[in-house]
C-alpha cells in the first residue's frame, strides 16, 4: 500500500504493518476525541516515526495513488479534525 504523509511524501508499506498502524490511529483518534493535545501530539508523532521505519519511500519523480493519508508532523488537533470532517482524509 502507498501511505502520504502531507507535506513530506509517499511512502511504500507492506499490508501486515496495517494492524500495528490501525492501534496507533485508534489511540490518536481518541486522544483527538478527548481533546487530549499533549497525547495527541505523541501519538501523532509514533505514528509517523512508525510509517517511516516501516516504509520505504516513494521516489519524488513516481506519483502514485495514495491508500492512506496521514497529516504532516506538525499538524495540530483542530486541523486534523478540520481534515476529518471535510475531507475524511485518515482512515478511522
Amino acid at each position: 500500500m502507498i501511505v502520504r504523509i502531507m507535506g513530506e511524501g509517499q511512502v511504500r508499506l507492506a499490508d501486515r504493518h496495517l494492524a500495528e498502524l490501525n492501534k496507533l490511529d485508534d489511540e490518536l483518534l481518541a486522544e483527538m476525541e478527548n481533546g487530549d493535545g499533549p497525547g495527541f501530539r505523541r501519538t501523532l508523532q509514533a505514528l509517523l516515526a512508525r510509517v517511516r521505519y516501516l516504509g520505504e519511500p516513494v521516489p519524488d519523480d513516481s506519483l502514485k495513488p495514495s491508500d492512506l493519508i496521514l497529516p504532516s508532523p506538525d499538524a495540530t488537533l483542530e486541523q486534523v479534525r478540520d481534515l476529518l470532517k471535510t475531507n475524511g482524509l485518515i482512515p478511522g
